[in-house]
């Protein structure tokens, strides 16, 4: 019998929510979305279209992917960060809500202030993170820095997606390591780094350790190796009066602080994300 959109997202759905899927009913429609090709408004005014047997197996497909483990961010190719579309595969981390904290942060350093600021996102990953500045300060110049090749195609990849390529500029460096002769200096240093301790990996959620890059996500024995690294080597090429901003995990806030003002920083605070939990730490030059 002919299914439409609407059957399938049921479907769908209930096979998520039987397996103990939180979030599924956003899962199902970003699957279901994501192989017809459209937003989820689309699909939403789409519902009761009627939809082909090979259409009903691909999402089939990638529902047998969810159900394994694989987080749906990676079957789809594709996820939003600050309302922006950021595609994502497992050279690079997928973008978490947090870290919406750390943009913003840069964000409101930076409006209204010094609009055509130079920063510098280091560990940039997917580069959500520079992405997101780029789109609410246009006149800013942005350097994405990351020591995989992966990671940087995949971010270039989202740079130009979003439109940005006129103000962004790319740099391979190791962040454990001082930065390349000529990067220049900037008015911001954002950094989302490896912060999870090496022996709390194996606890992690079996869809985060058994997927994403671990080296992306392993911060040493503390979980702090890539704070001390940054503001040893690269916190030299903040101008005076600029700033430096980290997300940091869960119960480290204080001791990156410590390590921020040891690097002579100051008007070293914090700032809490949606669940009261210290996330990100902000320090001037």
């Amino acid at each position: 019998m002919p299914k439409r959109y609407s059957d399938l997202y049921v479907s769908v759905r209930k096979s998520l929510r039987d397996a103990g899927i939180e979030a599924a009913a956003i899962e199902a429609r970003l699957m279901i979305a994501g192989a017809a090709g459209k937003s989820s408004a689309e699909l939403l005014r789409d519902m009761q279209y009627y939809v082909s047997e090979e259409f009903e197996k691909e999402v089939n497909s990638m529902l047998k992917r969810r159900l394994a483990g694989e987080p749906v961010a990676y079957i789809t190719g594709s996820w939003e960060f600050y309302g922006l579309p950021i595609d994502v595969d497992r050279s690079v981390l997928i973008p978490r809500m947090d870290t919406e904290v750390l943009a913003k942060a840069v964000i409101d350093e930076l409006m209204g202030k010094k609009m055509n600021a130079r920063i510098l996102d280091l560990c940039c990953g997917s580069g959500c993170i520079g992405i997101a500045i780029a789109d609410s300060l246009p006149q800013s110049r942005i350097v994405m820095a990351d020591s995989s090749k992966e990671a940087l195609k995949m971010c270039r990849h989202n740079v130009e997606k979003n439109g940005f390529e006129r103000i962004v500029s790319y740099l391979e460096a190791d962040v454990m390591k001082p930065p390349p002769m000529m990067t220049g200096s900037f008015d911001v240093l954002v950094s989302n780094p490896p912060y999870i301790p090496n022996m709390d990996i194996l606890t992690l959620d079996s869809s985060v350790r058994d997927y994403e890059p671990i080296w992306a996500l392993s911060g040493g024995d503390d979980g702090l190796d890539f704070y001390r690294a940054i503001l040893r080597d690269w916190v030299g090429i903040v101008r005076t009066g600029g700033s430096v901003m980290f997300e940091v995990g869960e119960g480290q806030a204080d001791r990156v602080c410590d390590l921020m003002r040891m690097a002579a920083l100051r008007e070293v605070r914090t700032i809490l994300d949606t669940r009261g939990i210290e996330r990100v730490v902000v320090a001037k030059a």
